[in-house]
């Protein structure tokens, strides 16, 4: 049977791994494009990014369930399609926006439909034997890590050319991931693991209610949630961090975030198939959560640019606990509702992208402030690594006496 569909998993690793390219093309110069369009300084464009993210991830926490349930009524493909359909035009907004509120409208159309993630977790878990999801899982870590190492080069290069130049190439990449998916993309969902839609269970809080009908995911929610906010201290904060502390130009931001794609390929793409199956999927969360802890503490009080590339190796090293911690929610749940799970799980993420922003640009931008009673650029990256330890110790609460999935994978 995993023979037989290993071309599938070809088809959706190279479909994420070009949206992945197109989102990475614009992170280095966002900020740029946004002092740009605002007239202010790297401290105060940092805020207002968080107030863009904040606007994409409502809109993703509302439709993701929906987009979730549909994927289980009509199939993971149509739905994957739309997404990408739509991060196009979002990249096409931007890259024409003659103002700030522009910006918003392009964030909102690619929250509203900003599903390819989680339609490409259903998908996996469709095509996998249950032992094998969490290695599986693995390859939207290895698509996101290696997206990381062409799209940042490609953007921090575009980006000496003008700052909506790498818009206009995310735009053409996501277009063109919709032509491929749209030819090749196979349908992953039987048609006897179709359910039909319900309203209901498609609101974003109805579809994290019904988590509760498995203790095991429930009781990693509270850890999950933690984990998603502290992450924010990196993901919305990166270019404003450097751009601060160590002055960098958008070249040398796509080059560090290239950096990120390499380790996160390595650790995604091969690490977790050796990590995984030796110390099952429990050990396995609770490794990399201490490492990503650590790598948030190092970032914090970086003094020189360089020790940012060094201080990636155990941030990156704590990716194996996604696949993990995602393998052992996947197992709790039956076939037809995977696409339901990982639209509650998005939206989870989504709920928590409307917190972590906000929470860690506020942060940066009143502790770099002209105002500021202390000068500490580095204190969202102290605020992620405080909460990922908090994570760690209620993962090891939850799962204390849970073992079944670590003895079917350690048995693979």
């Amino acid at each position: 049977m995993l023979k037989t569909r290993t071309p599938a998993l070809g088809f959706i690793f190279i479909t994420i791994l070009i949206d992945c390219i197109g989102f990475g093309v614009i992170i280095p110069v966002m900020p740029s494009l946004i002092s740009e369009l605002a007239s202010v300084g790297n401290s105060e464009a940092s805020r207002l990014g968080g107030y863009l993210l904040f606007a994409f991830a409502a809109m993703q926490f509302l439709c993701s369930p929906i987009m979730g349930g549909l994927s289980d009524q009509f199939g993971r493909r149509p739905v994957l399609l739309a997404s990408l359909f739509g991060f196009g035009l979002d990249y096409i907004f931007l890259a024409f926006a003659p103002s700030l509120s522009w910006l918003f409208v392009g964030r909102i159309i690619a929250g509203a439909m900003g599903a390819s993630f989680t339609t490409a977790g259903a998908y996996i878990a469709d095509i996998s034997a249950p032992e094998k999801r969490a290695q599986n899982f693995g390859m939207i870590g290895a698509a996101f890590g290696l997206g990381f190492i062409i799209g940042p080069a490609i953007g921090g290069f575009l980006g000496s050319y003008g700052s909506r130049v790498p818009f206009l190439v995310a735009a053409a990449l996501s277009l063109v991931n919709w032509l491929y998916g749209f030819f090749i993309l196979p349908e992953s969902l039987k048609p006897e693991n179709k359910r039909k839609f319900d309203w209901k269970r498609a609101n974003p809080i109805s579809s994290l209610l019904n988590l509760r009908r498995y203790p095991i995911i429930l009781g990693l929610v509270a850890s999950l949630i933690l984990i998603y906010v502290a992450a924010h201290a990196v993901q919305s904060n990166w270019s404003f961090y450097t751009i601060e502390k160590f002055k960098w130009s958008p070249t040398m931001i796509g080059l560090s975030l290239t950096a990120v794609g390499v380790l996160i390929s390595a650790v995604q793409g091969g690490l977790i198939r050796i990590i995984i199956p030796k110390l099952g999927q429990k050990k396995s969360l609770y490794v990399g959560l201490a490492l990503y802890s650590l790598g948030f503490l190092l970032f914090s009080f970086a003094t020189a640019g360089w020790m940012m590339f060094v201080f990636l190796i155990p941030y990156c090293l704590g990716g194996i606990a996604g696949p993990a911690l995602q393998g052992l929610m996947s197992s709790q749940v039956p076939p037809n509702e995977q696409g339901e799970l990982q639209g509650a799980l998005t939206g989870l993420m989504s709920a928590t992208s409307i917190i972590g922003p906000l929470l860690m640009t506020q942060l940066f931008s009143y502790f770099t402030a002209s105002t500021a009673p202390i000068y500490f650029p580095g204190a969202p990256m102290l605020m992620g690594g405080t909460l990922t330890l908090i994570s760690l110790l209620l993962a090891v609460r939850v799962l204390r006496n849970f073992n079944q999935p670590e003895e079917s994978n350690k048995s693979n």
